[in-house]
């Protein structure tokens, strides 16, 4: 009997083909990108392939808004250089260019703060997000609000530079325990880690505390999977037009959008 695929999309013999799903860290730190590779292939499904790359050009790390807006370059390099992705993932928690990335990108491209919030929201009524420094609880906040989590999410920060979760002798991991202590004290019911350099710490969080501990780069990972599996990709009527052809200057030229 033929079945109902086949009739759909002739020539289809059931195989389902490989999913490519492309995670860009969009500082320079490699270190960071095999981190959060590790951690993107332990969740992935047999058939999918994870390719991490480390932006060529930005900041080392990205702590606030200045160190964003000059990541986003290094970004849509690297978004650009990979035509054949099925799905594109930004990881850092700021969801760094995300808008422009999905603007140009060819294939769907997810945030990894928007994937956390949407898989923590489904498992949770109060969340509390932990990040690494002060200084980006207030975007992240703005961030809580744009996807309409603001009555359900509260954002705190662990007081660790970036870099510094990789270095041992930092106290790092005991100062995300003590600030997650405080959130859960303090009510929620839900933890989403406020940095793709938490990555690889989610499963043993969730097990010492009793209560979900979500990565965004794992619930971006599912999400863009079922993204290419729904055969959905980014909406080019309105906000997500590609960009009209124009002409950059300086040392942006190489940028200029070519237009449809």
């Amino acid at each position: 009997m033929t079945n109902f695929a086949s009739r759909l999309h002739p020539g289809y013999d059931g195989a389902m083909a490989p999913t490519r799903i492309l995670i860009v860290n969009p500082n320079t730190t490699v270190t960071m990108t095999e981190t959060i590779a590790a951690a993107a292939r332990a969740v992935a499904s047999p058939g999918t392939e994870i390719v991490a790359v480390t932006s060529a050009m930005g900041p080392v790390s990205i702590e606030g808004y200045y160190d964003e807006a000059f990541a986003v370059p290094g970004l849509i390099q690297a978004l650009l250089s990979a035509q054949d992705a099925d799905a594109g993932i930004i990881a850092c928690f700021d969801d760094t260019g995300l808008d422009a990335a999905r603007s140009a990108a060819p294939f769907p491209v997810v945030g990894i703060c928007e994937a956390a919030l949407v898989t923590a929201g489904q498992l949770a009524k109060r969340i509390a997000v932990v990040t690494t420094l002060p200084r980006s609880v207030v975007p992240l906040q703005e961030l809580v609000r744009r996807y309409g989590f603001a009555e359900r999410v509260s954002v705190t920060a662990c007081n660790v530079a970036v870099l510094d979760l990789e270095k041992p002798g930092t106290g790092a991991e005991e100062k995300l325990c003590a600030e997650i202590e405080l959130a859960l004290d303090k009510g929620a019911e839900a933890i989403v880690l406020g940095c793709a350099g938490m990555a690889d710490l989610s499963a043993a969080l969730s097990r010492k505390f009793g209560v979900p501990v979500i990565d965004g780069v794992a619930a971006a990972v599912k999400q863009a999977e079922a993204l290419v599996g729904l055969k959905l990709t980014t909406s080019r009527r309105g906000a997500y037009a590609l960009p009209g052809a124009k002409s950059y200057t300086g040392s942006l030229k190489e940028f200029a959008p070519k237009g449809v």
